[in-house]
């Protein structure tokens, strides 16, 4: 039977119906070998999200498995151009996303996703647009002291100055995520491990192939 997606509720029009596709999400994972997913990287700006991401993004890459990467700032390039960074963007923003992510895991593609993302109501919209089991928060853990050592384009600095406002751990708060499948401290180990911890968890959950090595 064609898998129908989760309806999110959204849409304001009601004469519009599903399409349902001849080839559905379990065909294209049958055809590429592996199941499809998303994995969700949040955490402060500095704390390695899109590091993280993009390492791991690779080491599926090279065992040819399908990825795709959706990093926050190269978003707001195109599809969220238009948003700021007041609450009520954010929101928007991480919807967005969200279904965007959803259309990569209907591909039967592992998308991997580089956003602060800092309110839980948001990440948990985006949990509950798909499957239980289709989605794994990984939570990248560093003090904002370390951040803001990291801070190469001296945003921190700008936020304290009073010159970006509604900047995440400054003027606007983190809500940490209360119970993600996978929280790696990126702010004490070094990238390698922090790769490791994240490949071991997708084979542990049976998402990837346990041949799969976390190197770089």
């Amino acid at each position: 039977m064609p898998e129908t997606p989760k309806s999110n509720n959204f849409s304001k029009e009601k004469n519009i119906v599903w399409h349902e596709a001849s080839v559905n999400r379990a065909s294209r994972s049958n055809q590429r070998g592996h199941r499809s997913a998303i994995i969700w990287f949040t955490g402060l700006s500095g704390s390695g999200k899109s590091t993280l991401a993009n390492a791991v993004n690779n080491v599926l890459f090279r065992k040819g498995l399908s990825t795709y990467l959706l990093d926050g700032d190269n978003i707001r390039h195109g599809l969220c151009k238009d948003l700021g960074f007041s609450d009520d963007d954010r929101e928007e923003n991480i919807r967005r996303i969200s279904e965007v992510a959803k259309l990569f895991l209907d591909a039967g593609i592992i998308v991997l996703t580089a956003f602060v993302s800092p309110f839980r109501a948001d990440r948990n919209k985006a949990r509950e647009l798909v499957e239980e089991g289709d989605f794994l928060e990984v939570y990248c853990a560093a003090d904002l002291k370390i951040c803001e050592e990291r801070d190469t384009k001296g945003l921190y600095a700008k936020a304290r100055e009073g010159a970006i406002k509604d900047f995440t751990g400054i003027s606007s708060p983190y809500e940490e995520p209360l119970s993600p499948e996978l929280k790696v401290e990126t702010g004490m180990e070094n990238l390698e491990e922090s790769v490791h911890k994240v490949i071991s968890k997708l084979i542990e959950l049976k998402l990837i192939p346990s041949d799969v090595e976390g190197s770089l």
